[in-house]
């Protein structure tokens, strides 16, 4: 079965700078606790977003569409014996997500094209993602590569991290490969603060993220990394 978080998450995003950066993490380290699954503070990301020759999702993500969806497999650490499948969904302004494990071998499928294995999978997301790709034309599009930062606050199920050195590929082809080629895509070094919560965002955790200056954005990595097409 495809997990899914127990229930919608609030979301912020901050552009900040290295300056906002430090201040943020002196204040984190004093409160929360450094992710126990990076590897010095931080890890690396790889994702690789789905999208049709219309640029559904991209198309939805900037116009502000209240309820949308999007698709990418992802590994981390270029470690591609875990790689997951995941579909993001946004309503309300709430967030939540469903993933399933793909293989290596899976992967360099759906990347070719040859995707009837999905039609008979166990796991309803595969199956998902392939009635997409059939209908809605759904294919790979745009690698995205970035370091990430995490803080863990329990109360309030609390999740904050920095995201920078946000990189694209210009193929998805090389997804697998840890030594695709990728160009930077981030405008002026930018850092994404992201502050993820359930419920409630605690005070402690709202004070140490609050930068003057710094306001609520709808930043998005895909996005920036469409730039080159």
């Amino acid at each position: 079965m495809s997990k899914i978080d127990k229930r919608y998450r609030h979301e912020w995003k901050h552009e900040i700078n290295y300056s906002d950066l430090l201040t943020i993490r002196q204040r984190l380290r004093a409160v929360a606790t450094a992710d126990p699954h990076a590897k010095d503070g931080k890890y690396h990301i790889r994702s690789l977003y789905f999208d049709n020759l219309n640029d559904k999702a991209l198309r939805e993500k900037i116009d502000g569409v209240n309820g949308r969806e999007k698709f990418r497999i992802r590994y981390y650490n270029g470690d591609t014996s875990i790689i997951k499948l995941e579909k993001k969904s946004r309503l309300n302004g709430l967030g939540t997500k469903y993933s399933a494990r793909l293989s290596a071998d899976q992967v360099e499928k759906i990347i070719s094209g040859d995707i009837e294995f999905m039609r008979d999978d166990e796991n309803p997301l595969v199956q998902e993602l392939y009635c997409k790709m059939i209908y809605q034309q759904l294919r790979p599009k745009t690698i995205v590569d970035y370091e990430r930062e995490p803080y863990i606050y329990a109360p309030g199920n609390v999740r904050v991290t920095f995201d920078s050195d946000i990189r694209t590929g210009l193929s998805g082809l090389d997804f697998l490969n840890p030594d695709c080629i990728t160009i930077e895509a981030g405008r002026d070094k930018t850092i994404i603060l992201e502050v993820k919560w359930d419920d409630f965002l605690p005070s402690i955790i709202r004070d140490c993220v609050n930068v003057r200056g710094r306001h609520v954005t709808a930043f998005s990595k895909y996005a920036q990394c469409r730039i080159y097409g």
